[in-house]
């Protein structure tokens, strides 16, 4: 026993007879920034080096000098040839990617184990980033898909990782890259806390609330993640954290929020990022790639989300990591796949696309948090929210103010609900009405011919228009107020843009040489149009005379505004349906001499009312 005690003490006092070659590639393990000179150049000797020994040893260069050891500053060292300086940054570099401290493992549900550098843990374990933990990923949609419970917490840390995966790939497979420790620790961090600034129940907040109760605002929680950024590292003193782990500040730290948001000045005409030169314009593209939309936020959420929901995941991010590299683009440097990527990434966005329809954009889900919305304004003036200096805020103040912001979570929910405060009884009974599934009925959906820019006075005029459409036949009446017009915007993330348009790719004969492919030569059952929008029209009144009642209403609006037939229409509105030619169902189409399968057949399903139908639109077959 005693034996294998002093056995162990002994193997963790260092063994003084080894060489310095020895004790440098054990090193790799250990602490770095303890190495002297000596260690330095026995590092250099392991990895064939050599020659640049005398050179190390002239600038008395040690193990804490390495981490800021730049191409520039090994050419005025004297380490001319390109080459040379290309592996003497890879042989450390590779010491960089470990951690000088041990690794924390979480066990995630999607990406399984995963390990994440201190610094990262660090960000993790303040009260900023855990607010996170009370901030449901899909909002209101939980409240409909059972499983849906997941919270933006679990999504940055999935982010974060992926972030990593992906800057290391591109390191390990293109070296002369120069990616730095400091790039790879930065990029993780913007995917850590990108969504630092979102409020109660995710989109619902920036999407529903704030444009309803301060119109005259533009506000993003990109913008309040920057500053939710902000206050982390200054109310938890990381900066001195940072900079023992060897990033440099104050630049890094604009190199983190520029991935976040966006450049912060974007008054610059050439290159308008301020925390990375255009060499380094690809790691721009990771977090949020406001080029195309390829991203590891996405990557997260499609995998996660759909694990959740239930719903089938047609995307496979690690084929994307196996195949990405960097190619330079007009000056640029851009992450490029593989051609015959192409279509994977089109299912990619078919995907998402699928996604908002059948759970973001569910027409419960939305009209649920249309319903959180109206309790949150009744309630706005009368929820005081302490800030810095002891200041009071309103709910709709407190993005001005980040901590008073970091109180704000989907814990508003229940405050209002649970509260005696008379003031709050008209918000209380809102939510009342949702915890006992009181909701307002949806009473169709449709779609309008050409696009139309809507406004919130725009929701509210169609609201007058409906309640003016009163079929001749009814006698019941229907006010403006008993109507909810909610606006969707389904698409491929760029408006009515291809995304891969914007997508270079490089073929297996030059991997150096970036091309674009077009839409005609991947395949001809791709989607003509990448955007459409989708009108819903809800009732608050749902006792069953009623919402008949505004069903009909809701098919004779949209005849009188040449809106596409409701898809029962027929049923709702039977005598009404036939008043309008387009809209005159051709019951022939069912004995149709052509099946899906024959040549003709596209000719004769692809056009509904004079336009591409839906499906032939937004939702192509696999490729």
């Amino acid at each position: 026993m005693e034996t294998r005690k002093r056995a162990r003490e002994d193997a963790s006092c260092p063994d003084v007879s080894q060489t310095p070659e020895k004790r440098a590639a054990e090193g790799r393990a250990g602490d770095v920034t303890s190495w002297d000179v000596e260690g330095v150049c026995a590092h250099l000797r392991v990895e064939g080096l050599a020659e640049w020994e005398g050179t190390f040893r002239e600038q008395m260069i040690t193990g804490k000098g390495l981490q800021h050891l730049t191409n520039l500053q090994l050419e005025k060292m004297g380490v001319k040839p390109l080459g040379s300086r290309l592996r003497v940054l890879h042989c450390f570099q590779k010491l960089w990617q470990i951690s000088t401290k041990s690794m924390k493992v979480f066990n995630d549900p999607i990406h399984g184990h995963i390990e994440l550098h201190p610094l990262l843990i660090r960000i993790i374990d303040t009260p900023q980033f855990q607010r996170l933990r009370h901030i449901k990923q899909l909002g209101g949609a939980y409240l409909v898909f059972p499983g849906a419970s997941h919270n933006r917490f679990e999504h940055s840390v999935g982010v974060g990782y992926l972030a990593g995966c992906l800057v290391q790939a591109l390191n390990e497979r293109q070296p002369e890259l120069l990616i730095t420790k400091q790039d790879i620790l930065c990029v993780q961090i913007a995917g850590l806390c990108h969504d630092l600034g979102h409020g109660p129940f995710s989109h619902m907040f920036d999407g529903l609330f704030i444009p309803k109760v301060r119109p005259e605002l533009t506000w993003k929680h990109e913008a309040t993640s920057v500053q939710m950024f902000d206050h982390l590292v200054r109310a938890n003193n990381l900066e001195p954290v940072m900079e023992d782990y060897g990033l440099s500040l104050p630049a890094d730290l604009t190199f983190i929020k520029e991935q976040i948001a966006g450049p912060l000045d974007s008054s610059a005409a050439r290159w308008p990022y301020a925390g990375r030169s255009k060499e380094k314009s690809f790691l721009y593209e990771i977090v949020a790639n406001k080029r195309n939309g390829i991203d590891v936020d996405k990557w997260d959420y499609f995998a996660r989300d759909c694990y959740h929901l239930g719903i089938q995941n047609n995307f496979n991010y690690q084929r994307f990591l196996l195949f990405a590299r960097v190619c330079e683009v007009k000056g640029k440097k851009h992450i490029c796949t593989r051609d015959k990527e192409v279509g994977n990434l089109y299912d990619m966005f078919y995907t998402r696309n699928c996604l908002h329809r059948r759970a973001y954009q569910h027409k419960v889900a939305n009209i649920i948090e249309v319903m959180i919305t109206e309790a949150l304004v009744k309630a706005d003036p009368y929820v005081q929210i302490q800030g810095s200096s002891g200041k009071m805020y309103k709910i709709s103040e407190s993005i001005h103010d980040m901590e008073a912001y970091s109180k704000l979570t989907d814990h508003i929910f229940e405050q209002i609900l649970y509260s005696s405060d008379p003031n709050l009884s008209e918000a209380r009974a809102i939510l009342q009405n949702i915890t006992c599934r009181r909701l307002y009925k949806c009473v169709g959906q449709t779609t309008p011919e050409i696009h139309v820019n809507v406004t919130q006075k725009t929701r509210l005029d169609w609201s007058c228009e409906i309640a003016n459409s009163k079929p001749q036949s009814l006698t019941v009446d229907l006010k403006p107020e008993d109507f909810v017009v909610i606006v969707i915007y389904m698409d491929y993330g760029m408006k009515g843009k291809n995304p891969i348009d914007n997508v270079h790719f490089y073929c297996k004969k030059d991997p150096t040489k970036a091309i674009k492919i077009r839409k005609h030569q991947v395949s001809k059952m791709l989607p003509e149009r990448f955007a459409e929008q989708l009108i819903r029209v809800y009732c608050k009144r749902t006792d069953e005379t009623s919402l008949e009642a505004a069903r009909k209403y809701f098919v004779q609006w949209c005849m009188n505004r040449n809106f596409s037939k409701p898809q029962d229409g027929d049923v709702t509105a039977p005598e009404l349906t036939p008043l309008k030619g387009t809209w005159r169902t051709d019951d022939t189409d069912e004995d149709s001499e052509y099946d899906d399968f024959s040549p003709a057949a596209p000719a004769a399903h692809a056009t509904v009312n004079g336009s591409r139908s839906v499906k032939a639109n937004l939702f192509p077959r696999p490729l």
